[in-house]
């Protein structure tokens, strides 16, 4: 699964550190709460001058660069900290002004500095792909790798997918592996549903083992299997950051898709048809053994009850409900 570029911000940080260009790497730790980047939003700066991602609309970029520069020729990390006027907010499309906290960090081997071998450990979880965070303790610096077990605060933090400070003055990194959307049915609803979980963030996946619905025209530039459903879904191996939808109507190919769904720990299973349809399906699964508690994972009719009736209304409250069963 690879990343975009923009979201290689560590990657980059150690590719330029490795080439002898020095880098250091920004991160948002505390802010406001109409930001336009949550904590853990981070920005790459080489010694050149080479800048990757961003720590705010802009408001702060430059102070931010130049501390950065300053840090990689004194080897000392710092916590800057920015009280944002609503002048300069409504600036960086904001409705009010705030704080920013942005933590600064060389890459390098001083004491202070985000050590090479601990942000190479995080490239590598990243490539993965692995859950993995990095926690920073600002008043002395002492810095731990953690992946998902490790430790508690971080295990919370890795659920609800956000960065932040907890009350012993660490910061928490999270870098969870990207979100997943997968797709059974190459229908109508999926061509503006696989663009719109994209906007969103996550990496599609359409599964279609008839190769006359899942073409290259209908949905140009997209992930498409024609394996049977079931073994498609079992090779990609679900996880708690997949979320799994079917909608081709058809028993044949959603029931493969469902049982391996329901057996995964992907955090939403979204499935299309009426309640009538639904209570059918029901029927079947209870009659292959599924308890009444695994079935309840199963959003159908899929989607939030917004009205929607066209294709892309359709996509939209899928999205919807998908986005509100990963963040409550």
């Amino acid at each position: 699964m690879t990343r975009a570029v923009h979201d290689q911000i560590p990657e980059a940080a150690l590719a330029w550190h490795r080439a002898g260009k020095g880098a250091a790497l920004a991160t948002v730790i505390e802010t406001w709460g109409s930001a336009p980047r949550q904590a853990g939003s981070q920005l790459a700066i080489s010694g050149d001058g080479e800048m990757l991602g961003s720590v705010s609309g802009g408001c702060v970029e430059s102070a931010v660069i130049t501390e950065a520069l300053d840090a990689l020729q004194d080897g000392k990390s710092r916590v800057l900290t920015f009280g944002v006027t609503d002048e300069t907010a409504f600036a960086a499309g904001l409705a009010c002004g705030g704080t920013i906290r942005v933590l600064v960090e060389p890459v390098g081997h001083g004491a202070e500095a985000l050590p090479e071998t601990m942000l190479s450990d995080l490239v590598d979880a990243r490539a993965a792909p692995r859950a993995a965070a990095i926690a920073t303790t600002q008043a002395t610096w002492e810095r731990r790798f953690i992946t998902p077990g490790d430790d508690p605060a971080a295990d919370a933090r890795f659920k609800s997918d956000r960065s932040g400070m907890e009350e012993d003055g660490r910061f928490i990194a999270i870098h969870n592996p990207p979100l997943r959307l997968i797709v059974v049915g190459a229908v109508h609803i999926a061509q503006p549903l696989l663009q719109i979980a994209r906007t969103c963030g996550y990496a599609p996946t359409l599964i279609d083992p008839r190769a006359a619905f899942g073409s290259a025209e209908r949905f140009p530039g997209e992930t498409i299997l024609e394996d049977w459903p079931d073994e498609a879904l079992a090779a990609l191996e679900p996880d708690a950051r997949t979320a799994i939808v079917t909608l081709t109507h058809d028993p044949k190919l959603d029931d493969p898709a469902i049982r391996v769904a329901l057996n995964s720990p992907a955090f939403y299973l979204g499935c299309l048809g009426s309640t009538r349809t639904h209570a059918k399906r029901v029927d079947r699964l209870t009659a292959e053994g599924f308890t009444p508690d695994q079935i309840a994972k199963i959003h159908a009719p899929v989607g939030l009850d917004i009205g929607a009736k066209t294709p892309a209304e359709i996509a939209v409250s899928v999205m919807a409900q998908i986005t509100e069963t990963l963040r409550k």
